[in-house]
């Protein structure tokens, strides 16, 4: 009876260290042929902000506006946002996106222009 209790003791260990090893081989398996690689989502393009005076537009092409000491030049894509009337030295905010070399505006944002101050008239006696 012993020596039964040993050879059954014997055999479930050599079953369950070889279920591991079957386990591990599996997953070490290569994929397979007929299977797709699971493709990387691209990154979105960060998006971007420049503030400046307008200097030229053409309306759904192009926009170029001066920042600081320099000017900065996008094409406006077919979808892009616009707020206010665009005009040459109106104040402009271009949410741009960089294509490869190009940049890209997708909004554009052009504040009010301020009106002057009208002059009080003060009545002569």
């Amino acid at each position: 009876m012993k020596r039964f209790l040993v050879v059954l003791v014997a055999l479930l260990a050599l079953v369950a260290f070889a279920g591991g090893v079957v386990a591990q081989e599996k997953k070490a398996e290569p994929a397979k042929a007929t299977e797709k690689p699971k493709a990387e989502k691209p990154k979105a393009p960060k998006a971007l902000k420049a503030s400046g005076a307008v200097v030229a537009y053409e309306a759904g092409k192009t926009i170029k506006i001066k920042a600081k000491d320099k000017e900065l030049a996008f094409d406006i894509a077919a979808d892009a946002k616009i707020k206010g009337e665009v005009k040459e030295g109106a104040k402009a905010t271009v949410m741009y996106k960089k294509d490869g070399d190009k940049m890209v505006a997708t909004g554009i944002n052009v504040a009010a222009a301020k009106k002057p101050k009208a002059e009080k008239k003060v009545e002569k006696k």
